[in-house]
């Protein structure tokens, strides 16, 4: 079973001190959360400041310099795509989750980019997202690289999205997880990532289903209870 950090890792979520502390564990993959602005591809989870960032306002509404401004509870500034990319490199699978519109262009771009620049395949990445429109603009711009699709309940044409995107995963909540979604998605031979589970009865519940990967906010705390063989 696959242990995936949730949002980069133990906080500040989205941080590269997070990704660093991920790292250092060993956490075989990690997930972080990007939104596109100004040409940008920025770190974060929230649309709108105030719970992990300091300040009131919506990401849109925020111009470049502002944006630069902003920093997390360590310090740190708002994190951008191109340094995760850097500080992960192949030591981990990078999934990427676009958290608003017109990423998925920008998104290539760095991605060749890094790829090209640093001789790094794209097997090390997946792009998951709610947004199945963008999944579809990078199957046809991008086909291979890996595509994660995102899902927060039990939709009625899962055969069909899953016929025409062609995804590696399936990325399912905890609270939507029906044994007949589950086997759609192992019919079609995709993976099964659930999200988010934080407990060990949660975790003995999805390794008992037999799912493929985990997010979840304690990677080292889930690390160790499956190498202490599920106790």
């Amino acid at each position: 079973m696959l242990c995936i950090a949730h949002r980069g890792g133990p906080g500040p979520e989205n941080s590269l001190e997070g990704i660093r502390r991920s790292l250092a564990l060993g956490v075989p993959a990690i997930e972080i959360d990007v939104w596109q602005f100004h040409g940008e591809l920025w770190v974060t989870h929230d649309r709108r400041l105030g719970r992990e960032i300091a300040g009131h306002q919506v990401l849109p509404d925020l111009s470049l310099e502002q944006l630069e401004a902003l920093r997390l509870s360590n310090g740190e500034p708002l994190p951008r795509l191109r340094q995760v990319l850097e500080l992960v490199g192949e030591r981990a699978l990078l999934n990427i989750e676009l958290k608003g519109l017109n990423c998925a262009d920008t998104l290539q771009e760095q991605l060749t980019a890094h790829c090209r620049d640093h001789g790094q395949s794209l097997d090390t990445y997946v792009v998951s997202t709610f947004d199945h429109t963008q999944l579809a603009q990078l199957q046809q711009t991008m086909p291979e690289l890996r595509r994660g699709l995102l899902l927060y309940g039990v939709p009625i044409e899962l055969p069909h999205a899953i016929d025409v995107l062609a995804p590696y995963s399936v990325n399912i909540s905890m609270d939507f997880m029906p044994q007949t979604l589950v086997q759609t998605c192992r019919e079609k031979g995709k993976k099964v990532w659930v999200y988010t589970a934080n407990h060990p009865t949660d975790w003995r519940r999805l390794v008992e289903a037999g799912m493929d990967g985990v997010y979840t906010d304690h990677p080292d705390a889930f690390m160790r209870y499956l190498n202490n063989g599920h106790l």
